[in-house]
């Protein structure tokens, strides 16, 4: 039974993580793929596979750090826009329709 406990967990953290791609809102994507890392640090734990546990710690880490420094310094989209929707002054692609 512990076994396919923790084969659950890894399935679970794999859907987690397939699904924060769907969340158009950068900080929630962040938030899900952190929830999802947690997992699979835990999965790896479980498992004593200590690639898998280093590998989503970084994965945290990145997230956590890219959460942090806010939607400010987003890199601009196509129609010279941060995430927040914002122009961004000097951008290349600030005089773009939209």
């Amino acid at each position: 039974m512990r076994t396919v406990a923790i084969a659950c967990l890894g399935w679970m953290a794999t859907a987690t993580f397939v699904a924060s791609y769907f969340f158009a809102r950068p900080a929630a994507l962040r938030t899900v793929q952190i929830l999802a890392a947690l997992m699979w640090v835990a999965y790896g734990w479980l498992i004593g596979a200590s690639p898998v546990i280093a590998a989503n710690v970084l994965v945290i880490l990145a997230a956590a750090w890219t959460a942090a420094r806010g939607p400010q310094n987003a890199a601009p989209d196509t129609a010279g826009r941060n995430w927040a929707g914002r122009r961004v002054p000097g951008s290349s692609l600030s005089n773009a329709p939209g």
